[in-house]
């Protein structure tokens, strides 16, 4: 009896299981092929980088250092292109000379309280980094924008300090030459690779 009450069980317990399946149909976005629909999803592009070859131990501790100083500063670069852009906007609307200055020395301290912490406790390598990275997101050199925004003598000035501790803000941005291994690990970090 107890074996005819089990095996009732089991079966009922199946054919209760087999009614009980998801009927949810998931329907595909399709694309006609000669005259056949086939289902098509559009995926994002992959973008595969070739393994960095070094000869030594010591170059491929110089590009993992490399690699760590560009995803601290590279944040700053883009954000410093869009503060610039938002800057320019405003400065656009402004007629008047005085106000534009004031416009600039508020935006200035707010900038300094902001980040000034950060950017002042960067290394060497970060900060030429940065200058670099600051003329490949605004498309011009760091001398050129505080010339436009504070004028030739600030920006002469800022040059000269600069240029005391090995700093060059006139410094350009070349992805296909001396700048290429910066490009490649610009284009990973915005890949998602690292």
């Amino acid at each position: 009896m107890r074996i005819l009450l089990l095996s009732f069980i089991l079966v009922f317990s199946a054919s209760l299981s087999l009614f009980s399946q998801d009927t949810t149909k998931i329907v595909l976005p399709g694309k006609v092929v000669q005259g056949d629909t086939l289902p098509a999803i559009d995926l994002n592009s992959v973008v595969i980088f070739p393994q960095g070859k070094f000869d030594t131990r010591r170059e491929a501790a110089r590009y993992d250092r490399m690699v760590y100083n560009i995803k601290l500063v590279y944040p700053y670069a883009k954000l410093a292109g869009i503060k610039l852009g938002q800057i320019k906007a405003v400065l656009d609307t402004i007629k008047n000379e005085k106000q534009r200055k004031l416009f600039l020395k508020k935006s200035e301290k707010e900038l300094d309280a902001q980040f000034g912490d950060q950017l002042r406790d960067m290394t060497y390598s970060q900060g030429k980094i940065l200058i670099k990275l600051i003329y490949r997101e605004t498309g011009a050199s760091t001398f050129a924008i505080v010339k436009e925004l504070k004028g030739g003598f600030s920006a002469f000035f800022w040059q000269t300090f600069a240029r005391l501790f090995g700093y060059d803000l006139k410094a350009m941005y070349d992805p296909k030459g001396d700048d290429q291994n910066i490009e490649r690990v610009i284009q990973m970090i915005d890949a998602g690779a690292i």
